[in-house]
């Protein structure tokens, strides 16, 4: 099973691992190291001059400046994994930290945290924190969304294997690649829904913080415990069996990932 997550706005402050490498030696995914090099050098020189370009660029507030600097010294600053580096309502929920010994495990093997900077990222993955969406548009690689879809095409079929993939990313980091093929259909993408009864007619919507942190704990309960489905199929009856209401959708054709919605009528 592999786990596609979004990254976070949020990220942990500090770290104690080393500075990358000049080559980004050590990186899970080393396929897609040149193009990390691409992004890396080009952020790297846009924060080191015009600060202000720079915030417009990254789309930063005034009182964001900092994270301008935190990118101009990315080449030398200390590294942290990245199960540990990405905060946020998601990984709260997640909660990576306090999982034991073989949920920590699978979560070193099953998760991959897509970056508009790193393409994508073991959670054992160290790197140092920084500020670059999926969305931005750098001046020479371009948007960033698209610039990733080459380079995922070539590493994200070997990393997906045969086995299922849960796709639990937000729209702009799902631009970055998208299955295709046989790892289509066996790609479960998750939509988290609101249920609400009004007037006796039951309404649906997205909640965005409510989405977030039912990711986190979906996958939180499929670490915990242990269960490895093999297909969409099968996950839908994992999570049944955890507790959760689920409907799914199987594609209308070939090459086309399944939908699978999770049906929540809490929101906290």
């Amino acid at each position: 099973m592999l786990v596609l997550l979004p990254p976070s706005e949020g990220k942990a402050s500090g770290g104690a691992g080393p500075a990358l490498s000049p080559g980004l030696e050590g990186l899970s995914l080393p396929g897609l190291n040149e193009a990390r090099s691409t992004v890396l050098e080009e952020l790297v020189g846009l924060c080191s001059g015009d600060g202000d370009k720079a915030r417009e660029v990254l789309g930063l507030s005034e009182g964001l400046r900092g994270e301008v600097a935190k990118n101009a010294g990315l080449r030398g600053a200390p590294t942290v994994p990245a199960g540990r580096l990405y905060t946020g309502v998601l990984y709260d929920a997640l909660g990576l930290g306090s999982l034991d010994g073989a949920a920590a495990e699978r979560a070193a093997r099953s998760l991959l945290v897509f970056s508009g900077l790193w393409g994508a990222l073991r959670v054992t993955d160290q790197v140092p924190s920084y500020r670059c969406p999926m969305g931005v548009k750098l001046p020479g690689t371009g948007a960033l969304g698209a610039f990733w879809r080459g380079p995922m095409a070539s590493v994200m079929p070997e990393a997906a294997g045969t086995g299922l993939v849960l796709d639990l990313r937000s729209a702009a980091y799902a631009a970055a690649w998208r299955p295709g093929g046989e790892v289509a259909g066996l790609t479960a993408a998750v939509r988290v829904l609101q249920v609400k009864v009004v007037d006796g007619v039951e309404k649906r919507s997205v909640v965005s913080h409510f989405n977030k942190a039912t990711k986190g704990r979906l996958t939180r309960d499929l670490l915990v415990s242990g269960a490895e489905p093999a297909g969409p199929q099968e996950l839908v009856e994992v999570l049944e069996g955890l507790g959760y209401r689920v409907e799914a959708s199987a594609p209308q054709r070939a090459g086309r990932p399944w939908q699978v919605d999770v049906l929540v009528t809490d929101v906290h």
